[in-house]
This record gives C-alpha cells, structure tokens and sequence, in this order.
C-alpha cells in the first residue's frame, strides 16, 4: 500500500506538470507553434514532442514495454525528437526544427496523451516506486519538462518579437512595480559549503558539496531596475569601449546594441519593450532584463561595482529569507493569478530580496565542474557536463521558471551574448 501511495503521489507530480504545460500552450494557434525564430530556439510543437520523447525513452521504453509492450508510435521520432543525446542516436538539426511541418500539432498532443497513459500504468502497478532508478528518471524528466516550460515561454517570445504585428503571448495584465532605493548587504568573508547536500532532487552539476573560500564583500539589496539601466543608456554605455570586455565590445558593434533586447526608443522619446503581453512602456522600477554577460559586465564597470560570483550568489541566498517574492516571482504563480510572465520590483523589506524569481542572475562565474564532479554513465550523463565550456552561470530563476523548480544551488548556464532569456543584474562590490 506504501508503494502504491508513493506512486499515486509521483502522478499526481507528473500530471501537475504536464497541465501547466498544456495551460502555457493554450493562446497558440497552429502556426504559432511551428515557428522557430533562431537557431537557438526551438518550436513550441517541437518541445512539446521533445518533452514527450524525453519520457518515452528513458522511462516508458525501460520499464514499460516488456510488461505492456509498449511500442513507439513512429520510429521516426526517434530522430525528430531527439536535442543532443549522442548515446541515444541521430538528431534532427538544431537549426532545422521549424522545418518539422508534420507530424502535426494534434498528433504531438495524441503523442503525449499515449506516452501519459503508459505512465499512468506504471505508477498504477508501483514501478515508478519500486525501482528507484525509475523515480530518479521520473524526477528528471518532470525537472526536464519545467526547464522547457522556461524556453517555450523564451522563444515564443522571440518569435513573436519578430512578427511586424507584436502580437501578444497572452494579454494578462503586468504586475504593478514600486521603485525602491538601492541598498547593500555586507557579508563576512570565509569558508562556505557550496553545492546540494543530497536533500531532494538537483541537477548533477550541483554537486559535489565542497569549500569555497569567499572574502569580504557586499551585494546589493535587489537586482538592477530599468531605470537605473536607462541612466547606463543615457551616459553613453553603449558608446564608451572602456566599459566593455573585448568580445563584447566587438559584439555591441557587430549587432548594432543600443539597449537590451526587446527594447525601443520611440519618436516621442519614450523607451518602451515587447513582453508577453505586447509592446508596453518600460517600467523603470521593475528589474531590467533580457542583458546579455557582456551588457551585464559593462553595467557593473560603469557603475563602479563588479558582478558576484556564483559562490557569493549561493551562499548569501539562504540569508535572503524574503527572496522568494510575491511580485513578479514565478511562471505558475503568475500564471495563475492571470499576471503577465514579466519582472516586477517587490515593494517593502530590507536586505537582500528577489533573489529566487524575477530575473536570472548573471555571475562573474564560469561554468565549469565542482572539485570531483563526474558525469553520470550513460545517456543521462549528458545532460549537463558537455556543456562545461564558453558559458557563464546564472543563478536564482526567472518568472519564467516555476516556483518549484528553482532551489539556492540551481546553477543555470548560457553563452556570453545570450539576451533572449530573462536574464538581469545583481552588483557586486
């Protein structure tokens, strides 16, 4: 009975994350989601599947087949489907995935109901509990499932960015925003225990658990405000090369940046962006986002302060005891309460705050591996290590991530001239 209980609950997970899936997709028309803006960004139909064979593979086709004889409904998809998992077998290009017209939206949908219901019988015969192998795999997948709840919401707002129209996402309104003034938290120097401890689930790159040495230092209270990102704009950020780091100079130039991503002066002279819900004027009180490192990095010369490292990040989180906000904080809670997925200031408190929501984080941190780290075997083992090259770490989650996805460990990771996430600032001194 333990185990069935124990199954029943890793359901009602499992179905608790697909629906909000479902619930994200629901404004997008057919069209809407075939369409790939860049090649770093993917379909929404495309995730869709790719979620759905993410389950398929590891889970269903382990644990599944040789007691219901599950089959795959296309051996095709094998290959669609697949993101980078060499282990596993062939890709589809990355860059191609909006050329992928058929199988057709309503047959990814009956896709994912047939891979549900070979879930549903696992767990209705205790698998998902019994082995622990299959639970670690669930937990995976449905952790999987959430980082692609984040990129849908990312790259459907490219796409649509790009769309002379600007059409909305979803017209939910945006979250009101109180400017606060700037403030910073002094924190001791020493040696803190960085990593997870084993309590709950976390990505391998999170461990192992080891020592870091940290000097004295101070970080501010909250994350970089539009409106302090306009007066960077107005002294000529963008104009002064002694501000920026050689790649990034060479990128602002190249590209053509003047202002985040998304961002537009209009005639009148006012600076307004495209979110989720259309064109809007930029709020100056809530978090600037959509920097990429070099942006963040300049930023942080020209305000005489430097970017925290993922180590200062991580270990002042757990002192933020507010950090998990009520406004502008997480996909599913905004979501939820009809607001817009968009960054909003949080009003009220002192010491450090919005650590966890709002805005991912940029540090002045490389990703590369713990002391110790190794690679899990298997297909699984590429999850994350691959990529421990020419990236930086982010930390804290963004309200495009969902509120149960996000922990003080989390160590997210994109390339330096990366802007379509919601990405921001947090100073270092």
């Amino acid at each position: 009975m333990a185990v069935l209980a124990e199954c029943k609950a890793m359901l009602n997970d499992y179905q608790r994350v697909r629906r909000f899936t479902e619930r994200l997709t629901e404004t997008l028309t057919p069209e809407d989601s075939t369409l790939q803006s860049m090649p770093a960004a993917s379909p929404a139909k495309w995730q869709l599947a790719h979620t759905t064979w993410f389950f398929e593979t590891f889970l269903v086709g382990r644990f599944d087949r040789e007691v219901s004889g599950y089959e795959p409904i296309d051996p095709a998809y094998a290959v669609l489907f697949n993101s980078y998992y060499n282990t596993v077998g062939e890709q589809f290009p990355r860059q191609q995935r909006g050329l992928i017209s058929r199988p057709g939206l309503s047959e990814v949908w009956d896709y994912r109901r047939r891979v549900d219901d070979a879930v549903a019988r696992l767990a209705e015969r205790g698998a998902l509990a019994e082995d622990p192998q299959a639970g670690h795999i669930l937990a995976i997948g449905l952790n999987h499932e959430q980082q692609h709840q984040e990129l849908l919401l990312t790259d459907i707002k490219h796409a649509l960015a790009v769309n002379p129209l600007e059409p909305a996402f979803r017209d939910d309104p945006r979250a009101p925003s109180e400017a606060s003034e700037q403030g910073w938290a002094d924190l001791e120097g020493g040696v803190r225990s960085i990593g997870h401890d084993g309590d709950g689930f976390a990505y391998d790159n999170e461990g192992p658990r080891h020592e870091a040495l940290l000097q004295p230092h101070q970080l501010a209270h909250r994350p970089v405000s539009c409106g302090e990102y306009l007066q960077f704009i107005a002294d000529g950020g963008y104009e002064d090369p002694t501000l920026w780091l050689a790649e990034g100079w060479n990128t602002v130039k190249s590209e053509g940046w003047s202002a985040p991503l998304y961002w537009r002066r209009e005639a009148d002279g006012r600076w307004t962006e495209f979110t989720l819900a259309g064109r809007s004027d930029v709020d100056p009180a809530a978090p600037v986002t959509h920097v990429s490192y070099f942006e963040a990095d300049a930023f942080a010369r020209w305000a005489g302060a430097r970017l925290p490292t993922e180590f200062e990040w991580e270990a002042a989180c757990p002192q933020a005891a507010g950090s998990r906000q009520t406004a502008g904080g997480f996909a599913d809670k905004l979501v939820a309460a009809g607001q817009s997925v968009q960054p909003s200031a949080e009003t009220g408190g002192n010491g450090l705050r919005q650590m966890l929501g709002g805005v991912w984080e940029w540090t002045a941190s490389a990703y590369t591996p713990y002391p110790g780290y190794r690679a899990a075997d298997g297909a699984l083992g590429e999850y994350n290590g691959k990529f421990m090259v020419n990236q930086q770490v982010l930390r804290g989650g963004s309200c495009a991530t969902s509120s149960d996805h996000i922990r003080p460990t989390y160590r997210n990771f994109f390339a330096t001239a990366a802007r379509w996430q919601f990405s921001g600032i947090r100073l270092a001194k």
